[in-house]
Formats: C-alpha cells, sequence, structure tokens
C-alpha cells in the first residue's frame, strides 16, 4: 500500500518527457503498468478523457504534496536511516554489471573511462559547459 500510494504523494501526475503526442483530439503518452510488472507501453486517450483523469491527481484545497518527511526529512536521514538498517538489516542491492568501456572516438586509440553518471535529466548546467569546453576540436 506504501509502494502504491507513493507513486501519487511524491511525484506529479506526469512529466513533460513522457507525453509523446497531441494532436487530432488525443494525448499519446507513455506509462507502466504495474500489473505486468512496471512494463512501459504508450497509452492513447482523447483529450477529454486525459483531463478527467488527470484532474484526479489534483490535490484538494488546504493539502500539500508529501516531500520527505519524517524519517526520511533532511535533518534526520542521517541519523535514523542507519539505525533502521542496523535493526532491521540493510537491503540487499544487486551491483550494476560493469561498464563496457568503447574506444576513443577520436584518436580510436585509448578506452574511454567513465568519469560520472547521469540521471534521467541530463547533466547539470556546469557539465554541460565544461564538457563543450573541453570537447577536442575535430576540424581540420
Amino acid at each position: 500500500m506504501v509502494e502504491y500510494l507513493g507513486r501519487y504523494t511524491h511525484k506529479i501526475a506526469i512529466s513533460n518527457h513522457r507525453l509523446k503526442d497531441v494532436s487530432d483530439g488525443h494525448v499519446t503518452f507513455s506509462a507502466k503498468d504495474y500489473r505486468k510488472g512496471g512494463k512501459k507501453q504508450t497509452l492513447g486517450l482523447t483529450h477529454k478523457e486525459f483531463i478527467r483523469r488527470f484532474a484526479l491527481h489534483i490535490l484538494p484545497k488546504g493539502f500539500v504534496r508529501i516531500r520527505h518527511y519524517g524519517i526520511l526529512s533532511s535533518c534526520k536521514k542521517k541519523v535514523l536511516v542507519p539505525l533502521l538498517h542496523k535493526e532491521l538489516g540493510k537491503p540487499i542491492v544487486k551491483e550494476p554489471p560493469p561498464l563496457k568501456h568503447r574506444k576513443c572516438p577520436y584518436c580510436k586509440l585509448g578506452s574511454m573511462v567513465t568519469v560520472t553518471i547521469f540521471d534521467s535529466r541530463g547533466p547539470p548546467k556546469i557539465w554541460l559547459k565544461r564538457l563543450k569546453n573541453n570537447a577536442p576540436n575535430t576540424t581540420p
């Protein structure tokens, strides 16, 4: 039940990157089917049905969306989470497989090394500037 409610209390109803197409009275977007193990699928709805479903996620006046509250609040997390791990045992997390590095696209000799991995939102703006400034000049 916590997992189910968490989808609605911690996130917005639909983010812009999930919208695929809006045309001819229909809205097409990507969605996860939790009945099929979280498999992603594309869903198409009429404008009216899309707005009706979206409106179901609008909180009533006086309610606020839960952020990090209780044991996950910023001021308590550093102290409480280790205590919970000690009491309940640490969750088992599978290590991701090692990344397979490839040859450098410029010199074709050296191996590329992972410096950092960005989340789905992409690199922060400061990283974009650094990457642009450090990219080798490919013009002859």
